[in-house]
């Protein structure tokens, strides 16, 4: 729950007045929660003015949820969700991230940037050990996609998510909710829907990604997320990387925003004290992409006990993990034996090496 740390006793001053201290144990936890509601209350905008890129979905039990759809590199986005917050004074605000990524919401821009760009050993290491080879591959390919963007606009992502995380801790009694299914699932579900050649095709159009893109084409594909909007193109001719990338995770974005609009429960005076419940106002930050799936499983019964299971790795996965496997080895392999033979032709070069090696040459011919 997003909510400001109390100021500790030793940052008071010793000699101050204490009739605040008096006065602030007067008032009870649920009185001081009733105060605060009613704030937020009166802030929330019953006809709410909001941006053209939000969608608003209703409940059975009448919580209202406002689905922002975002440009994950657009500025203009930012925006829409920081005034939609404020419109509506949500209950909880639900963002397009798993805990894989939640690392996004504390870091600065400067070192998310540069974070972005960079793309190395390391990185693929942590992503193979996390994920597993073929996941851990497919990660840093899109990785690759989104360090091109981020290149090319001198824009980190995510942008949106920190803005919603900062002002939902502005909101009394905001809870924020991570709403995207885990990244290791997507992947490995992603990598067991391909067939060998698949996979290495598909690798091979993100290795050779390079084509330009200004802020004004963000801006243009506002309607539809311009990384979203990349992949899609890519993965057009793959329609079960298409399923387990995008239809899917619209089922499970879909399910946790439902989730999270359940009525809230008021505050009680005492035990004794009847408890009720008011309908729930959820915001949900998700790529443009993301909302048409949304709203089409909006009033359908989900399950997502399906598309989390991660299927046994197939033929081709065992055969394109061990191809991966063979090609690295054969790299480091090579490597060693070129090094290896230039320092010896290096070593043999040397003045002291050839008088050596003359000597050793007199000696034998006197023998």
């Amino acid at each position: 729950q997003a909510a400001a740390d109390p100021v500790s006793s030793s940052d008071a001053p010793e000699d101050g007045p204490k009739e605040t201290s008096s006065v602030s144990q007067n008032i009870s936890d649920a009185d001081a929660f009733k105060i605060l509601l009613e704030m937020k209350m009166k802030k929330r905008q019953k006809k709410p003015t909001l941006p053209s890129t939000v969608t608003e979905l209703n409940t059975e039990d009448g919580s209202k949820v406002y689905v922002v759809g975002t440009a994950h590199f657009s500025d203009s986005s930012k925006k829409d969700v920081v005034k939609t917050i404020q419109e509506v004074q949500p209950d909880v605000v639900v963002v397009e991230l798993c805990q894989y990524r939640v690392s996004m919401l504390k870091m600065d821009e400067k070192t998310l940037l540069k974070e972005a760009k960079e793309i190395n050993l390391e990185k693929l290491q942590q992503a193979i050990k996390q994920n597993g080879v073929m996941s851990g591959l497919m990660q840093m390919l899109l990785l690759k996609v989104s360090a091109h963007i981020t290149e090319q606009l001198g824009m980190a992502p995510g942008g949106e998510f920190r803005e919603a995380f900062k002002e939902a801790s502005k909101v009394p009694f905001c809870k924020f909710h991570l709403g995207d299914r885990p990244i290791p699932v997507t992947f490995k579900r992603a990598i067991a829907a391909l067939s060998f050649w698949q996979k290495v095709k598909l690798a091979w159009g993100l290795c050779f990604l390079s084509d330009p893109i200004s802020k004004d084409d963000v801006e243009k594909c506002k309607q539809k997320d311009l990384l979203e909007q990349m992949m899609a193109e890519m993965i057009g001719e793959f329609p079960d990387l298409h399923r387990t990338i995008v239809s899917e995770r619209d089922i499970y974005l879909t399910y946790m925003l439902k989730q999270a609009a359940k009525q809230i429960e008021l505050p009680r005076a005492s035990e004794t004290e009847p408890r009720k419940y008011i309908p729930a106002v959820v915001v949900g930050v998700v790529g443009m992409g993301h909302v048409p799936g949304i709203e089409k499983n909006w009033n359908s019964d989900l399950n997502i006990q399906e598309i989390m299971s991660v299927p046994p790795p197939s033929a081709s996965s065992k055969i394109f993990k061990f191809v991966i496997k063979a090609t690295v080895f054969g790299l480091m392999g090579y490597g060693c034996y070129r090094i290896g033979q230039r320092t010896v032709q290096f070593i043999l070069s040397m003045p002291a090496a050839q008088s050596y090696l003359q000597k050793l040459t007199e000696i034998r011919s006197q023998h």
